[in-house]
């Protein structure tokens, strides 16, 4: 008997795991929802028109929601009562576009009300923020995301990459997402576009060792450039390009001055340090297209850590609430 009702007891247990699985795919609101990709690409576009910068911010509020309890919107929650949101924490107070997802999901909630989760609005839309420009989808965005339930800032530490992280730290990060170090470097090259505060790089100017020098690493000249623009003590209201002279634009470029000793930061600069991770960047250097199909491929990876789909988590109704 006790055999039969510990069999019971697994049984029912697989059975709700199985009733929790699910699997993205690229027709999953085919009938529910057949409108949703057109609403967010005709909304990004008018968005994007306005703000050249929105393809920044967008993919990386993206990345900063996937890599913390996996991609579930919880980066879009507003902070409730006295436990602080992912949004609070000091790496994600310079995230911007939330108001351009509250703008697609109420046109999508007019048309399809309780459908379409947060998570895959925010991951359509940075895509089509991204292709804007090139007047195509860069890549496949597959859906069937639910929205997470919970968001705390103090969950933030130790699951974003930090920009003075060296290469073992930046590799054991990605591999405890389910990304190798091929998608590190792909997805490094989403630096291409945006710019950072001073005070993400400034130690690498001043005082990289403590001892008021520079970092080596970082081309001489290039330093010398940025002590100009960037006064220490670091100032929050500067603000300095990635990708000097490209920073609105989606390509390759970002290998260019990576090789030129250009990276910003301490992790830019670190994916020269090993041999297998420098290789990767000399090849995507040199082909665009190349570039372009791996960061497809990696973005897929990505949008796909840790999805809540079938029963589990939520379709929220606004954003920031659950």
């Amino acid at each position: 008997m006790k055999m039969r009702a510990g069999y019971s007891i697994f049984l029912l247990i697989l059975s709700l795991t199985v009733c929790n699985a699910g699997k993205l795919s690229n027709t999953f609101y085919k009938n529910t929802c057949p409108q949703v990709e057109k609403i967010v690409r005709e909304i990004i576009q008018i968005h994007t028109r306005n703000n050249p910068s929105l393809g920044a911010q967008l993919i990386r509020m993206q990345f900063h929601d996937c890599f913390v309890r996996g991609c579930d919107a919880s980066v879009l929650l507003d902070t409730v009562s006295n436990s602080k949101a992912e949004k609070e924490a000091i790496p994600n107070q310079s995230l911007g576009g939330f108001d351009v997802i509250d703008d697609i999901k109420a046109a999508i909630e007019r048309v399809c009300p309780k459908v379409v989760s947060c998570a895959d609005i925010l991951a359509l839309a940075a895509r089509d923020a991204i292709s804007s420009p090139f007047k195509k989808s860069m890549w496949s965005v597959q859906l069937g995301r639910r929205d997470g339930r919970v968001s705390l800032a103090t969950e933030i530490s130790g699951n974003l990459p930090s920009p003075f992280s060296n290469f073992t730290s930046l590799v054991q990060l990605f591999k405890g997402k389910g990304l190798n170090v091929n998608d590190l470097v792909v997805l490094s090259g989403a630096h291409t576009l945006g710019d950072s505060r001073c005070g993400a790089f400034s130690r690498r100017l001043y005082n990289f060792t403590s001892k008021g020098d520079a970092d080596p690493s970082l081309d001489p000249t290039y330093a010398k450039i940025l002590r100009k623009k960037c006064p220490n003590p670091a100032s929050p209201a500067i603000t300095v390009e990635m990708d000097p002279g490209s920073s609105l634009s989606f390509d390759n470029h970002y290998y260019d001055i990576l090789l030129q000793k250009k990276g910003l930061f301490v992790s830019d600069a670190a994916l020269l340090t090993d041999k297998n991770s420098n290789k990767i960047v000399t090849r995507l250097q040199r082909s665009r297209s190349l570039f372009f199909t791996a960061f497809a491929k990696s973005m897929k990876k990505m949008a796909a850590i840790g999805v809540l789909t079938g029963n589990a988590g939520e379709i929220r109704q606004n954003c920031r609430v659950v």
